[in-house]
């Protein structure tokens, strides 16, 4: 699978930056190419779609934090085997107002889930989830704590 064959779109982020009413925050993630392997990466074993809780979202940035040119690997990943479900690439300063508008939504709701992911396969659904945790790591691979999402009580 190549990252040129997803897409990604967000939407209910740009409230974070005019202080508007606080909204889920959703991101959709498409494939477009040749779907057997991905299919087989987003299922358990049993051949069942793999939960929330079998998911990991981060993102690593490929160069400094304050440029704003920088972009970043998205990447959702299997937390049991740690295998890489897709990796896109992203401008780091969308991904992070995402994260931001994620961070506003978690304090103003009283929802469990602070935004919502949608994986589909040629614009049709494949899986949904409700997610908490968004961690972000530096062009080095060091987890940046003030920039990740990471719900109180989570301890990595």
């Amino acid at each position: 699978m190549r990252r040129e064959h997803f897409t990604l779109d967000v939407s209910n982020v740009d409230w974070v930056e005019t202080d508007g009413e606080a909204t889920q925050p959703t991101v959709a993630i498409d494939f477009t190419g040749p779907e057997t392997m991905l299919r087989e990466r987003l299922t358990d074993p049993d051949g069942d779609p793999l939960g929330a809780e079998a998911t990991d979202v981060a993102l690593r940035l490929q160069g400094p934090l304050g440029d704003h040119d920088t972009v970043g690997v998205v990447s959702v990943t299997n937390r049991v085997t740690g295998d890489f479900i897709l990796e896109l690439n992203e401008t780091a300063s969308d991904v992070l107002q995402f994260i931001r508008a994620a961070r506003g939504y978690g304090k103003a709701a009283s929802d469990e889930g602070r935004y919502q992911v949608t994986i589909t396969i040629d614009g049709e659904p494949f899986v949904e989830y409700e997610k908490r945790t968004f961690l972000v790591y530096d062009d080095d691979g060091n987890l940046l704590r003030q920039h990740s999402l990471i719900p109180s009580g989570v301890e990595l």
